[in-house]
């Protein structure tokens, strides 16, 4: 998410800004939104039930429309890092064993992360 600089307009008595038509729909806010004063500022959020988390693929749909340069990401397949002994606890202490990063990503299943790898490659190329 961008950081967004607003104006302040003044409306009668009062101040207002307004928010980009994107945002609003992205948080499914309508007529009316909840304002809590922090110590670090002003927080705007909707009224209704907290908004539904995104997809892994709504998720990389919402990343290549970012524009963002994902190539770099290339390169680390290519370090070696997943072939590196790394120790895990036993019974006879630590023990080296090698690790494969494709099993698991993140919170993201070996299924979960080649059908997002299948996704952007769709929207950026080989």
């Amino acid at each position: 998410m961008a950081t967004v600089k607003l104006k302040i307009a003044r409306i009668g008595n009062s101040r207002g800004v307004r928010l980009p038509a994107a945002s609003l729909r992205r948080y499914r806010i309508g007529e009316s939104v909840l304002m809590e004063e922090r110590s670090e500022g002003i927080l705007l959020r909707p009224t209704g039930p907290v908004v539904q988390k995104l997809s892994w693929e709504d998720t990389a749909h919402e990343m290549a429309a970012a524009g963002e340069n994902w190539l770099a990401w290339d390169a680390t397949a290519a370090d070696g890092f997943d072939e590196l002994p790394w120790p895990r606890p036993g019974r006879r202490g630590w023990r080296s064993r090698k690790v494969r990063l494709g099993d698991k990503v993140g919170s993201l299943t070996k299924d979960e992360a080649a059908a997002l790898r299948r996704i952007i490659t769709e929207m950026y190329g080989e």
